[in-house]
C-alpha cells in the first residue's frame, strides 16, 4: 500500500471513528487556550483541565496574569508539573502580550515562538485551535503513531510534522492532529497495543513494532 492509499484509508477511517473532535483543553479565548498548552506539556489533559479553572478564576488575562506573582502562579500549577520553568513562562508570554501586542495573543508562528515557554507545537495548536491557521501539531503520540502507520521514519518530530504535511491535504491538518490523538488514547497506545486489533495499524501497520 503506498503512502497515498494509506493516507486515504487514514482519513476516512478516523472521519468515521472521530466525526467530531473538540478540543481536548478547556479554554474560552486564545489566551486561555495559549496558557492550557504550556501546561499541557508532560502533563495530561484532564490534569490540566483541573488546574485551569483555578488559575483562571485568579486571572484569565494578560493584563491579570502580569500581577500575579510567579510564585503564586506557581503553586496553583504545582501539579502538572515542571512549575517552576512553566510559572516563568506563563508570566513571561503575559508580560510579552501586554507590551508588545495590546493584550491580545498574536497570531503569526514567528511572534508566537518569540514567546517564553512557547515552542513549534504550542505555537501550532494556537494557530490551528484559535485562529483556524492550517497547521500539524506533532506531539509524541501524534510521532509516535505516524511511525507505526509507515507514514514517517519516525527519526523526530520535526521530520514527522513535514512529512505529514506532504501526505495530508492542507483542510485536513487541523481537525487530523485531534483525530489522531483520540485514536491514539482509544485504540493505539503506546503500551500494550495489540496490532490485529488495531482499526488502522492491523490494516496499514509496519510488521515490527
Amino acid at each position: 500500500m503506498t503512502r497515498s492509499e494509506k493516507a486515504q484509508f487514514i482519513l476516512s477511517k478516523l472521519n468515521e471513528l472521530f466525526p467530531e473532535t473538540p478540543v481536548p483543553l478547556q479554554h474560552k479565548d486564545a489566551y486561555t487556550l495559549l496558557v492550557a498548552v504550556v501546561l499541557s506539556a508532560q502533563c495530561t489533559d484532564e490534569r490540566v483541565n483541573q488546574i485551569t479553572p483555578k488559575l483562571f478564576a485568579r486571572a484569565d488575562n494578560a493584563y491579570d496574569m502580569v500581577k500575579v506573582p510567579v510564585q503564586e502562579i506557581h503553586d496553583i500549577i504545582k501539579p502538572c508539573g515542571l512549575a517552576p520553568m512553566k510559572s516563568k513562562g506563563i508570566h513571561g508570554l503575559s508580560e510579552m502580550i501586554v507590551t508588545k501586542h495590546h493584550g491580545q495573543v498574536p497570531s503569526t508562528f514567528a511572534e508566537l515562538e518569540a514567546m517564553p515557554g512557547v515552542g513549534h507545537k504550542t505555537a501550532s495548536v494556537v494557530m490551528s485551535q484559535a485562529f483556524d491557521f492550517p497547521a500539524f501539531p506533532v506531539d509524541t503520540h501524534i510521532h509516535r503513531l505516524a511511525w507505526r502507520w509507515g507514514l514517517t521514519n519516525g527519526k523526530s518530530v520535526e521530520q514527522t510534522e513535514r512529512d505529514l504535511k506532504r501526505i495530508f491535504p492542507e483542510n485536513t491538518w487541523n481537525k487530523l492532529h485531534l483525530q489522531i490523538i483520540y485514536f491514539g488514547r482509544k485504540y493505539c497506545p503506546a503500551r500494550g497495543h495489540d496490532r490485529e486489533k488495531c482499526p488502522i495499524c492491523s490494516v496499514v501497520g509496519r510488521k515490527l513494532m
